[in-house]
């Protein structure tokens, strides 16, 4: 593969497995020094040594929840010691809890909405300052059709993705002039942990969703890798404020 990705510094959240993993992986591969940011300090700082061992590229591993601002200010700073400042960012980290709305509460909602909607805003601002410096940055987040079309049994996890969509447009515009693109990633039904907790709720939901993918299968954590690569190269310098749902055509708009 080029190294498309030569000179940049990647911070991608919840990067220590699934999409996120994926994601690191295939930046790595483009070149780009990667931070590895996840809830999950032993995996994120396992994962960084991996990267850096199969593509020669710098790479560090950071712990943050990223619902906590602190621990993300902390993070950041880890991230400008070993790297330099951040120009390519993916907020990939997300939580969800697959049942019923009636059967959630407040705390199931609140920490979905703190992780996964404003835990994308908390991380966004804390990079702007250094792109916004830099004269340029790339900015990436990780949606979902669910907060497209809606997906039952994740009603708040819907809600926020809608959101994460919304915010990445309105900002998109906002930072056009400093040379910044935003643009969103919506995956379709995925194989990851989240999938399995979907088939745990309910598999015949899995089964009429797969058999409805045009293209007959889930997607592999890479194909969405793929498209974020994308976004973040120059090929895609003139695209801003877009949402592209990768769903095996299982949504078309």
């Amino acid at each position: 593969m080029a190294k498309e990705l030569t000179g940049r510094v990647a911070l991608v959240t919840g990067a220590g497995r699934g999409i996120g993993r994926a994601i690191a992986e295939r930046l790595a591969a483009a070149g780009a020094a990667v931070a590895v940011c996840d809830v999950d300090g032993d995996t994120a700082g396992k994962t960084a040594g991996e990267l850096a061992e199969a593509h020669g590229v710098r790479t560090v591993g950071v712990t943050a929840d990223i619902s906590d601002s602190a621990q993300v200010r902390e993070a950041l700073s880890a991230v400008r010691r070993e790297l330099g400042p951040v120009n390519l960012l993916v907020n990939n980290a997300a939580v969800d809890v697959v049942r019923m709305f009636m059967d959630t509460d407040e705390a199931d909602w609140d920490r979905i909405i703190s992780v996964n909607l404003r835990g994308t805003i908390t991380v966004t601002r804390a990079v702007l300052d250094d792109m916004i410096e830099g004269s340029g940055g790339r900015i990436v987040n990780i949606a979902s059709d669910a907060g497209r079309v809606g997906s039952s049994g994740e009603v708040v996890y819907s809600a926020t993705k809608g959101g994460v969509i919304a915010f990445g447009k309105a900002l998109a515009r906002e930072v056009a002039r400093h040379g910044i693109t935003v643009n969103t990633v919506a995956p379709g039904p995925t194989e990851t942990s989240l999938l399995g907790q979907v088939n745990d709720f309910n598999p015949k939901i899995v089964e009429a969703t797969v058999r409805s993918i045009p293209l007959r299968r889930v997607a592999q954590p890479d194909d969405i890798a793929g498209v974020v690569v994308f976004l973040a190269s120059d090929s895609a310098a003139y695209m801003t404020g877009q949402t592209v749902s990768v769903s095996g055509g299982l949504t078309m708009m």
